[in-house]
């Protein structure tokens, strides 16, 4: 067919011109590289958006060309006919082109290409792959939110282990660099074959969480909780916030299965946000994860104004009786039993609740003290850092800053208020049924959200303010690490309802 097509094209060029002499100038096609910049390349095959890439044809002396148009790399032959430029592709899917110079530019077609040096073209292919060119507002935008987030770690400590890794990746994860529909760079978190996407695989796999669960079981005391079982009713009180942000993400328009992911931030637990977000909502890890971790190191923030508003003065000066001591066989039964009735509860949650009760066990078995060191700091540590920095790295511009996004971090900013009133309030009714020094001081309805120790001490610190002699942190420890059962079993139970 091209045989064919090369000489109905001879004859038509014959007849066009009584001689074959060629008018076009060889030379001056092949002692650059001819460059246009044109639009309508996709950054990725998920946006719609566009932009202008440069692409080159290089023709050589053999009688060879290039064309360089981003995604891939064509080559063939040219030949010249009176004033036209046959290029014939070697790649039976291209057709044949006719080109011809006007006025200094090789015309193709509607494209127009400038001829240029190999010096200048090379300094406009570097430039390409410079972050400059590449940048928009929104990946500035991120970059200061990551800054932002390293400031409030540094200058006032929170949650520094989560916010310095998750900062830095959500500067790492806005630098912007080269992108096309159908070109990896392998360098995003998004390209496959990249670094950043093995290390995200934990994530978008949900591997990280149970992990992360290993860890603080064996880093919690428990003896709190057994002491006074009762508080355990705070931690699942508090868990009204996932329940009530998941029917407002339903009216919002969100699915079923996204709504129950963004939910699940009101029980103030990154770890079990991101497992249920990985089964339910991958393409909403980013700012779940974000949106969650957020609220978690601003507790001291968001807390205190609630517990003033809601709890009296009177009632602040409550005080509440020492907690009883735990014999050891009690700290090595609770594990056992507790994974064995919460997983009968919510077999869905297994693998966070496997984890949080065996690193438990490894702490109260006295007979597993590497294991349990390890897991509450080497482990732990290790997996931090990986989640914080892959989390923070989701969140390139053009991926996280969507409406969906913002209204993601809307809800979960009333998730994580209405389940600090939710335990509030649930304190406040259980002394209508408490006597005398049975009565809890509703401040630890607080530590309800699994914010763990966060949230115990923002209730420590507010009973101090009321009483400098009144010290709430074990009893504030119950309901905070019931917190952490209750979201993992709201979290299986909304798996087993949405999956």
């Amino acid at each position: 067919m091209k045989k064919l097509s090369l000489i109905i094209f001879i004859i038509v060029a014959f007849l066009g011109n009584s001689t074959f002499a060629s008018s076009v100038e060889t030379n001056s096609l092949t002692k650059g590289k001819w460059l246009n910049k044109s639009d309508g390349y996709k950054l990725n095959a998920n946006t719609d958006k566009t932009v202008e890439r440069y692409k080159a044809i290089t023709f050589s002396t053999d009688q060879t060309f290039v064309l360089d148009s981003v995604k891939v790399k064509y080559n063939g032959e040219w030949s010249v006919l009176g004033n036209l430029i046959y290029l014939e592709f070697n790649d039976s899917n291209v057709k044949t082109k006719i080109a011809k110079i006007e006025n200094d530019l090789l015309v193709i077609g509607k494209d127009a290409y400038n001829l240029r040096s190999g010096a200048f073209a090379g300094l406009v292919n570097f430039y390409e792959f410079t972050g400059f060119p590449n940048a928009t507002p929104g990946h500035l935008l991120m970059v200061l939110i990551g800054i932002f987030f390293i400031f409030l770690a540094i200058r006032y400590n929170y949650e520094p282990l989560l916010l310095i890794p998750i900062g830095v990746g959500i500067i790492i994860g806005n630098i912007p660099f080269y992108q096309a529909e159908g070109f990896n760079l392998q360098l995003g978190i998004y390209e496959e074959g990249s670094v950043m996407s093995y290390l995200y695989f934990g994530v978008r796999q949900g591997i990280y969480p149970p992990l992360i669960f290993l860890g603080i079981g064996a880093m919690t005391d428990f003896s709190s909780l057994i002491s006074n079982p009762k508080l355990m009713i705070l931690g699942a009180a508090a868990q009204i916030g996932i329940f009530l942000t998941f029917l407002g993400a339903l009216v919002l328009g969100f699915g079923p299965a996204e709504a129950g992911a963004i939910g699940i931030i009101g029980g103030a637990d990154g770890p079990t946000a991101i497992f249920l977000s990985s089964k339910l909502a991958p393409h909403l890890i980013g700012p779940i994860a974000i949106a969650a971790y957020s609220y978690m190191a601003l507790v001291p923030i968001i807390q205190p104004p609630f517990m003033r508003l809601i709890v009296s003065k009177k009632e602040r000066l409550i005080r509440m009786k020492p907690p009883r001591s735990v014999s050891k066989l009690e700290k090595i039964m609770f594990p056992i039993v507790g994974l064995l009735l919460t997983a009968y509860i919510s077999p869905s949650a297994l693998p966070l609740l496997g984890m949080l009760f065996f690193g438990n066990l490894l702490k109260e078995s006295t007979v597993t003290n590497r294991l349990a060191e390890t897991a509450r700091n080497s482990l732990i540590d290790i997996v931090t850092i990986l989640l914080g920095i892959t989390v923070g790295a989701s969140t390139q511009a053009d991926v996280f800053l969507t409406s969906q996004s913002m209204w993601i971090f809307g809800l979960g900013a009333l998730s994580f208020v209405v389940a600090t009133c939710g335990g509030l309030l649930f304190a406040k009714l259980m002394n209508v049924f408490l006597k005398g020094d049975n009565k809890i001081n509703p401040l630890i309805g607080a530590a309800g959200v699994s914010a763990v120790p966060d949230s115990a001490r923002v209730v420590q610190h507010e009973g101090l303010k009321a009483d400098p002699t009144n010290h709430l942190l074990m009893h504030a420890m119950a309901p905070n690490v019931s917190g952490v059962i209750g979201s993992a079993v709201a979290a299986g139970i909304l798996l087993s309802f949405l999956m």
